[in-house]
């Protein structure tokens, strides 16, 4: 009985011991970028932002930290993907993703993992009294860019889908209406995410966020 009492004395205190030992749920992620390779670690500690990737690791204080970038960034395998560019005032930046790779036909995503990962960083850095630069979306020429393209592509197929109509090519306008609500669903959500903008510490934009 006593021996009994023991051992489940002592695997309480082991068990006890494992769980305080555990990292709070968002001071932690992962991901792996790609099949090959092992994954990419980040940490929140006391110090700062500890990061193990490709064979380098490296421990960024909070208040080193210049630049974050939040931006929705889908791929054919993953169309719910998000991304942050963390930057060092040194120099060097680190990519942050939503999604890991499991199989060659699996891109699995890890919404929560990230989001709790994300907020904790800014909660951390508003902590530490960080001025750093804080934006969403993409660059703003590279938006008025894929504006620009948009526009040529919005005219093309208007041109396309009147010259259809003229001629009596009903199947074929159909086609090209068909083919334009696709790709507005697809891509209308990618230009409404990234438009460009700036946030602050308390107000992390949801939109780039999984």
């Amino acid at each position: 009985m006593q021996a009994d009492r023991g051992r489940d004395c002592t695997g309480l205190i082991v068990e006890m011991q494992v769980s305080e030992a555990k990292v709070p749920s968002g001071e932690s992620y992962a991901y792996k970028a790609s099949l090959i390779g092992s994954a990419h670690r980040f940490e929140l500690t006391d110090e700062g932002l500890s990061w193990h990737i490709s064979g380098r690791s490296g421990l960024w204080r909070y208040d080193e930290i210049s630049a974050i970038r939040l931006s929705f960034r889908p791929v054919s395998m993953q169309q719910h993907r998000f991304r942050a560019d963390v930057s060092h005032a040194g120099g060097g930046r680190i990519r942050i993703l939503s999604t890991s790779w499991q199989t060659p036909a699996l891109v699995a995503p890890q919404d929560n993992g990230f989001r709790d990962f994300i907020v904790a960083l800014h909660a951390r850095m508003a902590k530490a009294g960080s001025r750093a630069t804080l934006t969403a979306g993409l660059g703003r020429n590279t938006y008025a860019a894929v504006l620009a393209f948009l526009a040529v592509l919005a005219v093309a197929m208007t041109g396309l889908l009147i010259r259809a109509l003229m001629i009596g090519e009903f199947a074929g306008a159909l086609f090209i209406l068909g083919f334009a609500a696709l790709f507005i669903w697809q891509v209308g959500g990618f230009v409404r995410r990234n438009q460009p903008q700036s946030y602050s510490f308390d107000r992390v934009p949801k939109a780039l966020l999984p």
